[in-house]
């Protein structure tokens, strides 16, 4: 968690709209914390900020502060959470260390971290059926008091920065985006709940009640923003750094320990790949069907169906570049609440580094050209180059 910065600001493209996407992952976050500060140091400012469950709380502490306070609160915020564990290992090694990882998570789920979840008492199952408090095992009014305390909601009603978090109805199954900028066609206004209804992970945390609706934690239905914010924005050309807390990728488990570990990256991790492949086909189409009006006469271009279908034929640049936490080899399925104070300073120092390391590719950030539309980059252990299968034409 240092503060110290790194070379000149990289020169990004002065047109595209900047954003910052965050992935759901618990105690994971302050990766993308680390990740934060190091994109600040080289001026890059995000315009609109997307998240899910911990990327919610980020993304909400960003937005909802001036640039000189956001990185100050998220170190409010990550010391404060893994404050309930603040030792390290007495014994070096993977073993003792994974030893440490489990015991530190095990104290998390018996006393719950401060500022954030607390068990519930009396325990759930002693509440009438039908109750709020019989469908969780914590309680996170503590998540609210932070809320309140360290962003300013006032400043994110104002949009001054575009924020959207995501959440899923519990009753519909439908996942839903509480979107700033959306709300305020709509004379609403983001409120704490909205973010804690993105944090809502049951059987964990209780759903959380907006307008009559319940919600819980949007990682359910999906742990990345990126298909929304793809989705919502087709004319600006968009600079995305997609901070990632799980990888899709990994070795073949050897233990139940780690095929628990490998289930929950592949059902938490993004579908970047996915969405190239999408983006790809809709480019394909829009072109061919640019092609089809240029071949027109002139007779047929202005009649209305086709000046309709010239703005659909229409299309923006994306430029992704994919930051992906890698755990290390003495974690487990428990990383994502092992709240000690070593794993998150370790979290934000990899988040930190990665953000360096790609910085050295300028190349990264710069606009798709000729017939390209989406460029996809992903930080790997093994290659800092983009590969064929990452490289859209």
């Amino acid at each position: 968690m240092n503060d110290s910065s790194y070379s000149a600001p990289a020169s990004t493209p002065a047109k595209a709209l900047r954003v910052l996407v965050l992935q759901g992952g618990g105690a994971l976050g302050s990766y993308q914390a680390g990740a934060y500060q190091a994109l600040a140091h080289q001026d890059f400012e995000p315009e609109w900020i997307a998240g899910i469950s911990i990327g919610a709380i980020n993304a909400a502490i960003i937005a909802g502060n001036t640039r000189e306070k956001r990185i100050d609160r998220l170190k409010q915020f990550w010391e404060m959470v893994s404050a309930p564990v603040p030792w390290s290992p007495i014994a070096s090694g993977e073993g003792a260390r994974s030893l440490f990882n489990e015991t530190s998570a095990a104290y998390i789920a018996t006393f719950g971290v401060p500022g954030f979840f607390r068990p519930r008492l009396p325990p759930a199952p002693l509440w009438p059926p039908g109750t709020p408090e019989s469908q969780s095992y914590y309680d996170t009014a503590p998540l609210r008091a932070t809320l309140e305390r360290l962003v300013d909601f006032d400043r994110i009603n104002a949009l001054e920065t575009r924020l959207s978090v995501g959440a899923v109805s519990v009753t519909t199954g439908n996942l839903r985006y509480f979107d700033n900028f959306e709300f305020r066609k709509l004379g609403k206004k983001i409120r704490p709940e909205h973010i804690m209804a993105s944090c809502a992970l049951p059987p964990g945390f209780p759903s959380i009640e907006i307008d009559g609706e319940h919600f819980w934690d949007g990682g359910i239905a999906s742990n990345t923003p990126l298909d929304y914010v793809l989705d919502a924005e087709i004319s600006n050309d968009l600079l995305i750094f997609q901070v990632d807390l799980f990888s899709a990728r990994g070795p073949l488990p050897d233990s139940l320990l780690e095929a628990a570990e490998r289930e929950k990256d592949i059902r938490f991790s993004s579908r970047t790949r996915m969405n190239t492949d999408k983006n790809k086909q809709v480019h394909n189409m829009r072109k061919g069907l640019r092609e089809l009006i240029g071949k027109l006469p002139d007779d047929l271009r202005n009649d209305p169906s086709v000046k309709m279908l010239s703005e659909a034929a229409k299309e923006n640049t994306v430029t992704v570049v994919h930051l992906i936490y890698r755990s290390k080899n003495y974690e487990s399925s428990s990383k994502d609440y092992d709240f000690s104070r070593v794993g998150m300073v370790e979290h934000w120092g990899a988040g930190e580094r990665d953000v360096k390391l790609s910085m050295r590719h300028k190349n990264w950030l710069e606009q798709p050209q000729s017939d390209e539309t989406m460029m996809s980059y992903d930080l790997t252990e093994d290659s800092l180059e983009p590969s064929s299968a990452n490289k859209r034409k």
